[in-house]
């Protein structure tokens, strides 16, 4: 899956927390919140002139906008590795969030899991 595609898949199941997410449609995903995030906090402090420190209002519209489709591609990538989606609660801790990369990055299952069929490519 491309950088493209994962945006249109995420945003597509905006709020769908069930079946699996691929590593490359959570991943890519998470790099787009980034550099949104990023650009976001730029142009809050560039061109509207907010403080560094604070959040801007363009900045939290992003935030807003991609929080629920990011805590749902979580819960669908977890599932992928036969996972549960609320193990997501576990970035409320310090080692919680290092387990929570290690999952993320960990191969999903080429089985078929309770949370639904592999998860096959289009080539």
């Amino acid at each position: 899956m491309d950088f493209q595609t994962s945006i249109k898949t995420c945003f597509k199941k905006y709020a769908e927390f069930s079946k699996r997410a691929s590593r490359s449609e959570f991943w890519w995903f998470a790099l787009f919140c980034f550099i949104g995030g990023i650009v976001t906090a730029i142009v809050d402090v560039m061109i509207l002139g907010y403080s560094p420190e604070s959040y801007g209002p363009i900045n939290t519209i992003f935030s807003v906008i991609t929080f629920l489709p990011g805590i749902a591609v979580g819960a669908r990538r977890l599932h992928d590795i036969n996972k549960s989606g609320w193990w997501q609660l576990l970035i409320l801790t310090i080692i919680g969030i290092i387990l929570l990369i290690i999952w993320f990055a960990t191969e999903g299952e080429n089985k078929k899991n309770k949370y639904g069929p592999q998860i096959k490519f289009k080539k």
